[in-house]
């Protein structure tokens, strides 16, 4: 396997993760560290290691002396049975003028407040709240942008020991009950809109519709875009006029147990009615400073920049950089207005050290010519992280030509299941191209067959089968916990089954090949889709692709999806050269009987292209929630298809 980067002796030195490993006497040796050493040692002492991690990240709070609750097994286990700590307030550590958030949206919009202003409006901003009855236990959504003021109301809630929960501001009002309506929030958060692609979205009757349908609401507030305030004719509260008004200096803290509620999350909500993901307040924080400070060696003074919505677990994750005194550089809006080296450019302007996005953003940054390497060097950049889906091997030859050389390019994985990581990366071991560096510390992370038996070096489905912190406490309103049973340890009794297609690698690294439910298996040989999309879009001509089986009685065909760069048609050469790549650089058996030209894929909101509701639409079944879905009029472009049975036919839209 093609090593991309290695880091030198003086970089791994330099590390937390040399340090944490130096302090606990594991995997140092002569020729270095070890990771690998360390990684054994964090799941077979799994007790001693979260116990070690915890004094070593600075956490806030009282340990306790029991560091894991087994209770009945995996599912139920609980760390940290004794502790209490409070979320905000290790988020919160901070109190001088440097910049601790710095936003910039499309249009040019500026603001930011430094860590002594955060805490001063955390502070305004949770007097509020409690003077509105909100508490420990209560629950506190928002329909929200990237914008400083999420933050603060996101820190002022769980502050307080209350539950937070957001999703952004393009969704709709259906949507947006499907999720909140289940939580019965005591107080909603909404924007007067966004802006996006050179557009002004106005979402002001949007959250009106979504507060007036929430019968347990006692309060709305709504934030300005630009953080000044207009005038506004219905119920709710501008965000300025809600802040108390009075001076308090310091936040009040509500310490809470460490497995008590933090966050809610949703799932996609593709096959059904999003499920309510409930994580605890101390699983969240100590992962988050794991993966934060040990694997993406974020130290104080970074600069942490992630293009991603507040309807993305990647949110709540870049929040966290709070933690390693690091500052949080927001942007929102379209990544590529006014030009495609938008992003870039922010970088350079802010010295980021920390940069993530989609999979999807990176490859259409490649596809667009985007190569700050050679206008704008990313001086102070040290790691990128790309999520939503694999990162393809083109993507990080791309990154490391056309960026910067010298990078940590740090494909991770994980999910909103877990708020957190099984797998990315380690900043004392190497880079290898189309691979996810290493397993995380403290998850044993394995690779199973159908019968439940351990693999390596071929592909099976992902599991993890040790306790870890940030299993959820479950899901909301599910009595006798059997959805969440169902969801991750039906599949392999006492093992969390995760649904993602994967390989482990001789380098101790993990390749994903696609969601274990798309994956394709025709002739009896199943392969992962990402395996089929790389060397297509790989291609100049295609942007991006999809693809299914379409089954009919006992024949089943494969059938792949493209949408084509400005100014190509689909014809029978451009055909034959997609089929020669898959069968050349994939697969024979996979080679697709039929390829159709679509003008749009459909994704969720957080980028993932959706073949379940593709496969549904193709075989006449209904879309069981089209609100989950970014784009839901990319649909109707693959109804009404010409007939799928001929052999070997294009079709061009």
């Amino acid at each position: 396997m093609t090593r991309l980067w290695r880091p030198s002796p003086e970089h791994q030195r330099a590390t937390q993760l040399a340090r944490f490993m130096e302090r606990v006497d594991v995997g140092v040796t002569g020729d270095g560290y070890d990771y690998d050493a360390l990684w054994l040692y964090s799941v077979t002492e799994s007790e001693a290691f979260w116990s070690q991690a915890w004094d070593a990240l600075g956490i806030i709070g009282e340990k306790g002396d029991r560091v894991l609750e087994c209770g009945d097994g995996l599912e139920s286990s609980r760390f940290f049975p004794d502790a209490r700590l409070n979320f905000a307030a290790n988020l919160l550590k901070r109190r001088d003028d440097a910049c601790a958030i710095d936003f910039y949206g499309e249009d040019g919009t500026r603001r930011s407040l430094t860590f002594r202003e955060l805490r001063q409006d955390v502070a305004r901003l949770q007097s509020a709240l409690a003077a509105d009855g909100v508490g420990v236990g209560d629950r506190v959504a928002a329909v929200v942008a990237n914008v400083p003021e999420a933050v603060v109301a996101m820190l002022a809630v769980t502050s307080l020991g209350a539950v937070w929960s957001s999703c952004s501001p393009d969704f709709g009002v259906n949507g947006i009950l499907d999720r909140f309506s289940q939580i019965a929030p005591s107080v909603l958060f909404t924007m007067d809109g966004y802006r996006y692609g050179g557009r002004w979205f106005d979402t002001g009757s949007t959250g009106s519709d979504v507060a007036a349908a929430l019968p347990a609401l006692r309060r709305h507030v709504r934030i300005s875009y630009q953080g000044v305030d207009g005038p506004h004719d219905d119920s709710a509260l501008s965000y300025n006029a809600y802040l108390d008004p009075h001076e308090q200096a310091e936040p009040k803290v509500s310490p809470i147990d460490f497995n008590e509620p933090l966050v809610i999350l949703f799932s996609s909500g593709t096959t059904g009615p999003p499920k309510c993901i409930v994580h605890s307040a101390g699983g969240v924080l100590l992962q988050h400073a794991k993966e934060h400070r040990l694997h993406g060696d974020i130290r104080s003074n970074d600069r942490m920049c992630y293009f991603t919505t507040a309807g993305w677990m990647m949110w709540n994750w870049m929040v966290s950089a709070l933690q390693a005194d690091a500052s949080l550089i927001l942007f929102d809006g379209m990544p590529m207005t006014p030009s495609a080296d938008r992003l870039p450019t922010l970088i350079a302007d802010t010295d980021v050290t920390h940069f993530g996005a989609s999979a999807r953003y990176f490859s259409a940054a490649s596809k667009a010519g985007v190569a700050p390497a050679e206008s704008r060097p990313l001086a102070h950049l040290r790691t990128v992280y790309s999520t939503g889906s694999p990162l393809a091997p083109d993507t990080f030859d791309y990154l490391y030509k056309s960026w910067k050389s010298d990078l940590c390019v740090a494909s991770i994985a994980g999910g909103t299941d877990i708020l957190g990581c099984f797998v990315g990366p380690s900043p004392i071991s190497p880079v290898y191209r189309g691979q996810c560096q290493k397993r995380l510390l403290g998850m044993d992370v394995q690779v199973y067959d159908t019968t439940g038996k351990p693999l390596s070096g071929a592909a099976g489905e992902l599991v993890c089968t040790n306790p870890h912190p940030s299993i959820p406490i479950g899901f909301l309103n599910d009595s006798g916990g059997q959805r969440f049973h169902a969801a991750y340890f039906e599949r392999y009794p006492g093992v969390w089954h995760h649904g993602d297609w994967v390989e482990l690698t001789p380098e101790g690294g993990m390749i994903f090949h696609g969601r274990s439910d798309a994956t394709l298996n025709p002739s009896g040989v199943r392969i992962g889709t990402a395996e089929i999309y790389r060397p297509v879009e790989a291609m100049t001509e295609i942007l991006e692709a999809l693809m299914i089986d379409h089954v009919d009685g006992d024949r089943m065909d494969i059938v792949l999806f493209v949408t084509l760069a400005a100014g190509i048609r689909l014809d029978a050469a451009l055909a034959q050269t997609i089929r020669e790549q898959i069968r050349n650089h994939a697969s024979p058996r996979h080679v697709p009987r039929h390829i159709i030209a679509v003008p749009e894929i459909p994704r969720t909101r957080s980028g993932k292209i959706v073949e379940l509701a593709v496969r549904d639409v193709i075989h006449g079944r209904p879309v069981r929630n089209r609100d989950a879905l970014a784009n839901p009029e990319a649909l109707s472009h693959f109804r009404n298809l010409p007939d799928l049975t001929p052999p070997e036919t294009d079709f061009r839209l």
